[in-house]
């Protein structure tokens, strides 16, 4: 498990407790995350943090993910059934939303409901609908609860709205009808206020929420300028462009925008698209704080994109030869796909090596948990042993000391006074002082270079003696 996905996990299990959602405006985004995973959780059978799984809390995700693939298929009377398949497709087997579509972080939530919001917007553009205009607001209203960084979206989003506006602008000099756009608009407002205000309210019942939620913007006016996450401008295009398969998916949507120009200028759903790719990228490439997951908001519209620059060479293929080539290059980009995702996803998950292994848990943590029951069966106290974890960030261990009721926590600066185990990080081990005199060690990888240290007693003696 991430930090993230334990802190993430942590805060729904406080929610199964009983205790209040209250959010938190400092590094914990906002609260549609734990709204989707506390009724699966219930489901699950879960009644606190302890009863949690790893499966009970990432299945919403994985639902999103699945449900944000069949998405594409409202794309299909606008850009063709092929580009919607080949989009869906990418989406589904590409190592980037495969690897994230089954952590617990906002993400996936906040992808699938930025594209619904593109679907929805187009269709209230189109046909003025009342009901589309709902839809669009509850998208909306769902990204800013699962990040404030939507406001970046909601520029780019601006942007392509400015240059429809423009675009679609009477070349007669009639006026616009924008009485037929007034009811939808409204509409999108509304449920939009009443999905935020639901979510950062949790209900009603902390309206702080929403106060927090205005001042979180000087927070992340300053985290975007790094805060140890900085990377430079070409660093998502990097990561999208690795490894067999990821500089042909960009040559595609790159083929997408510039093929077939005339077709292009027609479709103003699609160029308000291109502009909406090309908007969010540069902002999301300008900001200085970056993390390999937020490349997926340049995926989404990528996936689209390179489905028809797919769907464009097969219609520029004018004989067998030119069908027989795409059907290969086809054929060797599918190939291309599942070995970055099988050696992204499944191989090497938690390598170092692995892009998309940011700051993850390392496999060795999971001996630390198999290791303290080992210890509890030979103390008197069983599973009820006093553990004392001392470290400046502890996480995740709460997520694997769950099943331990008696855990504490201290800053390498505070005293945790006596305890069946110690667990310290690396420069918290010197406080200790005289409580683990003759104590054995042991030691457990958390993160890359990122070391425990396990204190246990010498043998045949308690650490009451």
């Amino acid at each position: 498990m991430h930090t993230d996905e334990a802190i993430n996990a942590y805060i729904t299990g406080e929610l199964l407790a009983g205790k209040p959602y209250k959010y938190d405006n400092k590094d914990r985004h906002g609260p549609a995350l734990y709204a989707l995973a506390f009724p699966l959780a219930r489901l699950a059978g879960a009644k606190n943090f302890a009863q949690l799984t790893e499966a009970s809390v990432r299945v919403g995700p994985v639902i999103v993910g699945a449900l944000t693939i069949l998405l594409f298929g409202f794309f299909a009377r606008r850009m063709g059934f092929g580009v919607a398949a080949v989009g869906a497709l990418l989406f589904a087997i590409s190592p980037l939303p495969v690897y994230y579509s089954r952590d617990f972080i906002h993400e996936t939530l906040f992808v699938a409901a930025t594209l619904g919001f593109i679907i929805f917007a187009f269709r209230v553009v189109e046909n003025k609908s009342i009901n589309d205009g709902i839809l669009a607001g509850v998208s909306a209203g769902l990204m800013l609860a699962c990040k404030e960084t939507t406001v970046i979206h909601f520029a780019a989003f601006g942007i392509a709205a400015a240059w429809w506006f423009w675009a679609s602008r009477p070349l007669d000099k009639t006026r616009r009808d924008w009485c037929a756009a007034i009811k939808p608009a409204v509409a999108a407002l509304v449920s939009f206020c009443v999905v935020m205000v639901a979510l950062y309210t949790w209900w009603g019942r902390h309206w702080q929420g929403l106060l927090d939620l205005v001042h979180a913007v000087p927070h992340l006016a300053a985290r975007a300028g790094g805060e140890g996450h900085q990377k430079p401008a070409w660093y998502y295009l990097a990561l999208l462009a690795g490894g067999w398969s990821g500089a042909a998916v960009i040559a595609l949507a790159i083929w997408g925008i510039i093929s077939r120009r005339d077709e292009t200028r027609a479709n103003k759903p699609l160029q308000a698209l291109i502009i909406y790719t090309i908007a969010i990228t540069i902002l999301y490439s300008a900001i200085p704080y970056k993390t390999p997951w937020l490349a997926l908001n340049l995926f989404l519209p990528m996936s689209l994109l390179a489905g028809r620059g797919l769907a464009n060479l097969w219609e520029a293929a004018r004989d067998v030869r030119g069908s027989i080539f795409v059907v290969l290059f086809a054929a060797a980009l599918a190939t291309a796909l599942c070995h970055d995702t099988w050696k992204r996803v499944f191989a090497a998950p938690a390598d170092e090596r692995n892009p998309y292994a940011y700051a993850q848990t390392v496999d060795d943590i999971l001996r630390l948990p198999e290791r303290i029951q080992q210890v509890a069966a030979h103390n008197p106290s069983g599973n009820n042993l006093r553990i004392a974890v001392v470290a400046a960030d502890p996480w995740p261990l709460p997520w694997y000391l769950r099943h331990f009721p008696n855990v504490g926590f201290w800053q390498p600066n505070q005293d945790p006074g006596q305890a069946d185990v110690y667990i310290t990080s690396g420069e918290a081990s010197d406080k200790l002082g005289s409580l683990t005199t003759d104590w054995r060690t042991e030691f457990f990888g958390v993160r890359p270079e990122v070391l425990l240290v396990m204190w246990l007693p010498p043998e045949n003696k308690s650490s009451h003696e």
